[in-house]
């Protein structure tokens, strides 16, 4: 894509060097924030989140799904229906049959109409960007996923809006685009890549109203849920808000709509400094890092019924709370579920869910997000002249940098690892995101062909060069649907714009190797299906993945964004084998587009190095108020 990370890390070698001196990670002090930070588990609703009628109705397994039932709306209100339920309960003794069961659900709840079809009104059939890609089969397949918007688009049916105690979904003002299949409300981080696919799809105004409908929840929660509905007010999940208003801003240069929304920007940001993290300590020193971590009892509503039978394997109130925590945790993150989680008794052993330690996990994509995160609100703030308070970002940025490279960074193995907390060690184990501080210029530019080598260097040593499906999201076949062979979306994106930021060879042939197999595999299924799945085979080149809690979903929201990021980047590519590699892939890729896209270059301007090196001279450090 067109040079999405403009501010390069040469700016952090620069301030490290001459404005930090004296700085100590571990001595770092984080400010106070003033800001008010709601508690993580908001669902209490005794319907949808917690109680009998849930735990009675999901153990009867009524709905082959658990998730159907906590997407059903009330016929009444919830007293109403609680009554219902106490009078149902007395009449069969408290021990009713499933049909009993079924019964009740039947009379007291619905499923339909909750969200209805939209058509966004900036949908246009053949988006004048999509003339960049050159091949006429990959531009005929661009335009059938744009048609795929369509399809995709949901507002909230008049019901929800006048009567949200019945229902699951959390209203919002603005259209959205769900992921699709059993997803039909909307998802934090999935809507990353839907924002940036509409947005290459000439829709600004739809993912706006996205992005605004996210903050609108950090409005009203102090956080944005897992997804849509009340049941995900238990937790978060990759904080994406602030890159997505980068790219709205990179496509629109809408700087009155970051102003008057930089505030909630940063309530999100807060959130996620103060309520997950952690001190953590290597080498003597201690740095402040984050995790995926939840507090809430009991399993998840939508798949009560699997977490409850876990439980069940733990002996005491105590264990039981902290695996339900840790699976929380686990979806939190994304990677609902993956070894990546897992913590074995007995290293040898690959695990399993009831090894589910999450939050004694500190993942490498969290905190190159976060470090990210940090980055840009130093720079949003730049822009609209609160110097002082983008010095403070910058510092958080640094604070997290060295963690990153100092705890993170293994140079034995020339890639970035999760650290497991619990043991103190590194987990030395294969996962796309290993490379997310590429992605997140959380690296130091200096040293750019230093980490190009290493990176391309430890893919090699993986064996990744064999899998013609995709990036796999692991190495290890344990059956959950974050591992072999399963090849997601959002990581092919991670690593492929990972690789290109360091702006080196071989990187940069690494990059357009992985992203032409992830063009090829997605189209040859297409073709044979006419649909777009959430996840493929690493193994085999057209087919869709498996594994996991339920059956692989059709749409698909983010697999349609990275396709279209991907055909951006690359308009020289086509479906056919021989495809040439230029070996300057800066001037075949990137040229065209910044032609296309002028008001993109003009915002990245906006956020050079230049401003931000004069105001941090000139500037002190201040407490948010």
């Amino acid at each position: 894509m067109i040079d999405k990370y403009t501010v390069k890390m040469s700016l952090f070698s620069y301030l490290l060097t001459y404005l930090f001196i004296g700085y100590c990670a571990h001595g770092a002090s984080i400010p106070q924030q003033s800001i008010s930070i709601q508690r993580t588990d908001l669902c209490d609703s005794k319907i949808y989140c917690d109680g009998e009628l849930l735990k009675t109705v999901q153990l009867a397994e009524v709905f082959p799904d658990s998730k159907t039932f906590v997407d059903h709306y009330q016929l009444q209100d919830p007293d109403v229906t609680m009554a219902n339920f106490a009078a149902f309960m007395t009449a069969t003794n408290g021990e009713p049959n499933r049909n009993q069961i079924a019964k009740f659900v039947e009379e007291n709840f619905a499923l339909e109409n909750e969200v209805l079809p939209w058509l966004p009104p900036d949908w246009e059939p053949y988006p004048p960007l999509f003339k960049i890609i050159e091949d006429p089969n990959y531009r005929d397949w661009a335009y059938g996923l744009n048609h795929i918007w369509k399809n995709l688009s949901r507002q909230m049916s008049p019901n929800v809006i006048e009567h949200p105690e019945r229902h699951s979904l959390i209203p919002v003002e603005n259209g959205f685009v769900v992921p699709g299949g059993r997803f039909q409300e909307f998802y934090y981080w999935d809507s990353y890549w839907v924002v940036e696919g509409l947005l290459l799809s000439s829709m600004p105004n739809t993912a706006r109203g996205i992005i605004s409908n996210f903050l609108s929840m950090v409005r009203r929660y102090g956080f944005i849920p897992n997804g849509g509905r009340v049941y995900y007010l238990m937790r978060s999940q990759p904080p994406l808000l602030i890159p997505m208003m980068k790219l709205y801003m990179e496509f629109t240069n809408d700087v009155k709509f970051l102003s008057e929304n930089l505030g909630m920007l940063e309530k999100e940001f807060l959130f996620f400094h103060r309520m997950k993290t952690v001190n953590v300590t290597k080498n003597k020193k201690t740095y402040l890092m984050a995790r995926y971590i939840v507090n809430s009892d009991g399993p998840r509503p939508e798949s009560y019924r699997e977490d409850y039978k876990l439980a069940q394997m733990f002996k005491t109130n105590e264990s039981q709370r902290n695996f339900y925590n840790n699976i929380k945790a686990g979806a939190e993150s994304g990677w609902d579920f993956s070894s990546r989680w897992f913590i074995p008794s007995n290293e040898s052993d690959m695990g399993n869910l009831t090894d589910i330690s999450t939050s004694d996990i500190i993942p490498v994509d969290l905190n190159a997000f976060l470090q990210n995160n940090a980055q840009l609100l130093s720079k949003f703030n730049n822009l609209l002249g609160n110097y002082k308070k983008a010095k403070l970002y910058l510092n958080i940025a640094v604070s997290y940098q060295i963690a990153i490279d100092e705890v993170l960074w293994n140079d034995e193995e020339g890639i970035w690892l999760d650290y497991d907390i619990k043991n103190e060690k590194p987990r030395n184990n294969f996962y796309p995101t290993n490379l997310t501080p590429l992605y997140t210029n959380s690296f130091n530019f200096s040293q750019k062909e230093y980490y190009a080598k290493r990176v391309v260097e430890y893919l090699k040593s993986q064996g990744i060069g064999k899998y013609m499906g995709g990036l796999p999201t692991s190495i290890k076949q344990t059956g959950q649907q974050w591992d072999s062979p399963n090849a997601w979306p959002p990581l092919q994106s991670i690593v492929v714009q990972g690789l290109r930021n360091t702006e080196s060879e071989p990187a940069l042939s690494a990059a357009r190797e992985l992203a032409d197999r992830w063009l090829k595999s997605n189209y040859i299924g297409y073709r044979e299906s006419e649909q777009m799945y959430e996840k493929y085979d690493a193994t085999n080149p057209g087919a869709y993945g498996g594994g996991g809690e339920y059956v692989v979903q059709p749409g698909f929201g983010w697999t349609n964004g990275v396709v279209l990021e991907f055909l951006f980047t690359y308009p020289d590519l086509t479906p056919n084998e021989n495809t040439y590699i230029h070996e300057d892939d800066k001037n075949n890729t990137i040229d065209p587009l910044i032609q296309l896209i002028q008001p993109r270059r003009r915002f990245n301007k906006l956020l050079g190095e230049t401003r931000l090196i004069n105001f941090i001279l000139k500037n002190e450090t201040k407490e948010i108020s």
